[in-house]
């Protein structure tokens, strides 16, 4: 997302090579590479650049007309319904869509009648992508100090996203908890043998209420991408990790994990903050003995879709900017702000230029991307459809951090886009929205755009409440306020015609 090493822990490529290094210092007993340190947030141009900037003037890309005409479109997103609406409809009416469930399927198929609708040229381009199904999630602690006769006591969990099954049946084990990898290089051989491995690994609020909530996901996700091959080649025979997140209320966190290639896989489960805390009490008194049972199946990668919708330029048809959001979302929730918000602020994005009869010199091209938080299968398709078109996209945008307040524009590409970008950032201060930010990826889905030179962008949004819901049964129509939403496609929208409309390209 917005940092390096939020983007490293999104990825499963990455991951992968991450959980290689953890189980290989975890196999060996060797000191274990730990978390990445957050990356310092990218930093905004300095008063003094911005007042020199000002009081400099300088060429802009646009003349007063097209600025006229992104204060329109500026205006005209805090006032219109429908982003409002189209979320409601994709989270309400359709609900959860897990790549290659029914409800993926509908989400599709309803976007594209929605373009359709708008007059935008539509294609449903096709990527395979996995068929994971929760199954029946369940634990409890079945023996521990100071237990009561014949009682049990429950334990709220849920599985992460690609993890295999326990025997039917389930299995009862001993837990073992660690917080960190440094503590499982330093278990003594075989001490996790055959038994339940947690790692208790916890989100950092206080980072996260600073405003760097993507520093602190980046932080403890790595034992959710990780943790089960690490705790797999310690022998346990099944791992929990504490939830990737801010959220209590007992409300667990799930999210991909990523076995690797050729090792052994063991049962994964995510377990709530309140939960890990438990666990570890317990098991610090004496021997605590849990009872899970996963039965999630992986089966046969299904036939999906990228959404894809042109709104034509009127000079450069064959030269693109994309605006876009990820249309699958995890089953727990009904996938509001994550990632709902982008893809109904990139389909506001081609709303408005309907609505208001505007037809920028290049293409305005809307993706619903499928399969994002199972691999981003659908990006490496387009990847693969589009391999030799490159250099005709002129600009790629990726809203996938909810739907809070925005307060401005990270972009990734040649330095100088930070400068090209300040009218722009001009026009977005009336809503304050007006900052620019230098940032290594913009988002996962346009990360192989990113990586071909093709400048990208996403609006920089409040973070401290995102990873609360991202994830959870909580993340619901009800998290998003409409206020928030109408600003988030403001950004998108009036960067869009920006790039679209400039007389020369953006930098690159």
């Amino acid at each position: 997302m917005l940092t390096s090493l939020m983007e490293f822990a999104r990825n499963p490529q990455r991951i992968a090579v991450f959980a290689a290094t953890a189980v290989l210092a975890a196999t060996l007993a060797l000191p274990s590479c730990p978390a990445q340190a957050p990356a310092p947030p990218p930093q905004p141009h300095s008063i003094l650049d911005r007042l020199n900037a000002m009081l400099s003037g300088g060429k802009s890309a646009w003349t007063p007309e097209q600025i006229a005409v992104m204060e329109r479109l500026r205006d005209a997103a805090l006032k219109d319904p429908y982003a409002l609406d189209e979320l409601r409809h994709l989270t309400d009416n359709i609900g959860p869509r897990l790549s290659g469930s029914p409800q993926a399927q509908q989400a599709v198929d309803y976007v594209a009648a929605e373009m359709r609708a708008l007059g935008a040229e539509v294609t449903l381009e096709k990527a395979q992508v996995p068929h994971w199904v929760r199954g029946q999630e369940t634990a409890e602690v079945v023996s521990w100090p100071g237990q009561a006769p014949g009682t049990t006591q429950k334990i709220v969990l849920t599985a992460l996203g690609g993890s295999v099954a326990t025997p039917a049946e389930g299995l009862t084990a001993e837990v073992v908890v660690v917080d960190n990898w440094k503590q499982l290089a330093a278990l003594p051989k075989g001490a996790a043998a055959g038994k339940i491995l947690l790692f208790n690994h916890k989100f950092d609020k206080e980072l996260a209420a600073e405003g760097h909530g993507g520093a602190a996901y980046g932080g403890s996700v790595v034992y959710r991408g990780a943790g089960p091959s690490a705790g797999a080649a310690v022998g346990a025979a099944a791992v929990l990790v504490r939830s990737a997140g801010g959220g209590d209320y007992r409300s667990p966190h799930t999210g991909l994990t990523d076995y690797v290639d050729g090792a052994a896989k063991v049962p994964a489960a995510a377990v709530t903050a309140e939960d890990a805390d438990l666990l570890k009490n317990l098991a610090g008194q004496g021997p605590v003995k849990l009872h899970l049972t996963l039965t999630p199946q992986t089966l046969p990668d299904a036939p999906s879709y990228n959404v894809i919708a042109d709104w034509k330029g009127s000079e450069h048809p064959e030269q693109v900017v994309v605006v876009s959001g990820h249309l699958d979302s995890w089953d727990l929730g009904t996938g509001a702000i994550d990632d709902g918000a982008g893809v109904a602020v990139s389909m506001q994005a081609m709303h408005l230029l309907k609505a208001l009869g505007i037809h920028p010199r290049r293409t305005v091209r809307f993706i619903a991307w499928m399969s994002e938080e199972e691999g981003s299968q659908g990006a490496a398709a387009y990847m693969v459809e589009h391999k030799d078109d490159a250099a005709n996209h002129i600009g790629a945008i990726e809203s996938d951090l909810g739907a809070d307040h925005p307060t401005g524009i990270y972009y990734a590409g040649k330095q100088g886009l930070g400068g090209w970008l300040r009218p722009v950032g001009g026009v977005l201060d009336a809503i304050g929205a007006g900052s620019l930010l230098s940032a290594p990826e913009t988002g996962e889905d346009i990360g192989g755009l990113t990586d071909k030179g093709v400048p990208s962008f996403a609006p920089v949004q409040d973070s401290r409440f995102y990873f609360n819901y991202h994830h959870t049964a909580a993340d619901t129509f009800d998290k998003v306020e409409p206020q928030h939403l109408n600003e988030n496609a403001a950004v998108m929208t009036v960067l869009a015609y920006a790039l679209a409309d400039s007389a020369e390209a953006a930098p690159r």
